[in-house]
């Protein structure tokens, strides 16, 4: 439709799937994350582990934020009409601008582009905000517009971070970033936006597997490699397959639970939502540590073995137990279930002192892990 009145969408609407501009809109994500994979490989293979993983957490921020606000947003007001497509596309370009800034910011700690990227998505989605406020009336009303003023503060707020003296930007960002969580949990109060449980747990999920689609890129290298470098096929095989085996063990244990069930209110669904930044974060950082894994095999990188090991098997573990946090832990019964993850993750950690076939025994943990949780939940079903 080329206009429509911008009311709340119902949370009780049926066969709520993700749109296709939803898809596109997160297809354009992939560009960012694989800037920020690819900054977190080239610090961790120089041996520089902690500016690496504190840049690749900054950047990641950023991107997981701006994926948060346009999802949260488009499960509550979605109209799909002209203007909000229109909308969408500013936001777009707004993304890819800040894509093409995430190497300065994490090698220079300059935030120039990705702060003028995120002006640009600001605007378009305060917009969305006053469009959604115009449409409401009493406190679904002030809802939204709490949320356009709470965007355009914070916005106020990176922009003069862009003056602030180069060793404090770093402290001021968090600042700036723990200011922008509180933000949907002051604009809820009183009024909850009527996002939609199903819809919202299946963009999360979408957004999972393209995070988990950097492993599987990384796979992909690592086997290229093993061809072209015959000499270290011995070594490249079981990081390859290894890698994989992580990546279709963290699918599986993703998906396992419906937890749509559980997301009934901003209770559960605020932490729940926060909670998937270190998820998201950790699913495209194995694909970063398998690549590191690569360039150590081939004497790329600048690095110990048990480095290398520890760029795949930290977010490994990371992964397991944040899914186990959100996700398993309430659907698990019984003691054994519970700790089925937990002590998963303290076996894959175990693996980075494995040596050259870390990466592979991480997988078959992974595996035996998803064999074990079967096996536990087949015995307990009636």
């Amino acid at each position: 439709m080329a206009y429509l009145p911008m009311t709340a969408r119902s949370r009780d609407e049926h066969h709520r799937t993700a749109t296709p501009l939803e898809l596109f809109f997160d297809l354009c994500f992939v560009v960012a994350i694989a800037q920020a994979g690819a900054r977190l490989v080239h610090a961790l293979a120089e041996g520089h582990p902690g500016t690496g993983v504190i840049g690749y957490f900054f950047v990641f921020f950023g991107v997981w934020w701006a994926w948060m606000n346009f999802t949260w947003f488009a499960s509550a007001y979605d109209v799909d009409d002209v203007p909000y497509r229109i909308a969408t596309l500013v936001q777009i370009a707004g993304v890819l601008v800040y894509a093409a800034g995430v190497s300065r910011a994490f090698d220079e700690n300059d935030w120039t582009v990705p702060v003028i990227g995120y002006i640009i998505m600001r605007v378009a989605l305060t917009a969305q905000w006053l469009r959604a406020a115009a449409g409401e009336e009493g406190a679904a009303r002030s809802s939204a517009l709490k949320y356009a003023a709470g965007l355009m503060i914070c916005q106020a707020g990176w922009v003069a971070l862009l003056f602030a003296p180069d060793g404090a930007k770093r402290w001021l960002f968090l600042v700036l970033a723990a200011a922008e969580l509180l933000v949907p949990a002051l604009a809820e109060r009183g009024h909850e936006t009527p996002w939609h449980a199903h819809h919202i747990v299946e963009r999360y999920g979408l957004f999972t597997i393209i995070v988990l689609g950097e492993t599987i890129a990384a796979s992909t290298v690592a086997v290229k490699s093993a061809i072209d470098e015959h000499e270290a096929l011995g070594r490249l095989l079981p990081i390859a397959g290894g890698g994989l085996l992580i990546v279709f063990a963290a699918w599986w244990i993703y998906f396992v639970v419906p937890m749509h069930e559980r997301l009934t209110s901003n209770r559960e669904a605020i932490p729940w939502g926060y909670g998937h930044l270190l998820i998201f974060a950790s699913g495209a950082a194995i694909g970063a540590g398998i690549e590191v894994a690569v360039e150590h095999a081939v004497g790329e990188a600048h690095i110990s073995q048990l480095a290398a090991n520890a760029a795949v098997t930290v977010p490994t573990a990371l992964f397991l137990l944040m899914v186990w946090l959100l996700h398993s832990r309430h659907f698990k019964r019984g003691l054994a279930q519970q700790l089925t993850l937990p002590l998963s993750a303290v076996v894959v950690l175990a693996c980075t002192w494995t040596g050259p076939y870390a990466v592979l025994y991480a997988g078959l943990v992974c595996a035996a892990t998803v064999t074990v949780g079967l096996t536990l939940a087949t015995r307990s079903s009636p």
